[in-house]
């Protein structure tokens, strides 16, 4: 898989192994809304969607919170994770201010070089080095990648339509 991606058209450097359909997600630690470390384990048994952004305080990255927070409703044993390496006080306020009760945010905050680089979003250059990149991947209940897309342009959504028809 390419790991290609631009910002506003410039390329950025991105390190890390992208998962790929059909492997076995890494395992990670992030935090949750209470500042409590969980890890795939803490969602055993359920799809998960992971929608992983820069920060949710963008435009972009807080339209794929609010978009998948009106899809997952519809989701069955499904949990969208929404993660960025944004402080959990931020994700509970944007969340508290939207209305976003569907998904769960999870921080990178703690472990963000780690998360980053076991799943290949890790910005190792331009004006947002140290972030993750915008990407989204679908894992179903044995953690096995079903769908994986490293958005190109960190500037634009990705395919919801993609990622949401392997939950079908």
């Amino acid at each position: 898989m390419s790991n290609n991606v631009t910002l506003k058209g410039g390329p950025v450097k991105i390190g890390g192994t992208f998962p790929e359909k059909g492997q076995t997600a890494p395992n990670f630690k992030l935090a949750d809304k209470a500042r409590n470390d969980v890890t795939l384990e803490n969602f055993a048994g359920l799809r998960k969607v992971l929608n992983i952004f820069p920060s949710i305080d963008t435009p972009t990255c807080a339209t794929s919170v609010r978009t998948f927070n009106q899809s997952a409703a519809k989701l069955n044993n499904t949990v969208v994770l929404c993660i960025s390496a944004d402080l959990p006080f931020a994700q509970n306020r944007f969340c508290a201010a939207e209305g976003i009760e569907q998904v769960s945010t999870l921080s990178a905050f703690r472990h963000l070089s780690e998360f980053a680089h076991s799943y290949g979003v890790a910005i190792e250059d331009t004006s947002l080095a140290g972030l993750t990149t915008r990407a989204v991947i679908v894992l179903d209940e044995n953690n096995r990648v079903l769908h994986s897309e490293l958005v190109s342009e960190i500037t634009s959504e990705p395919n919801y339509s993609a990622a949401l028809a392997v939950l079908q």
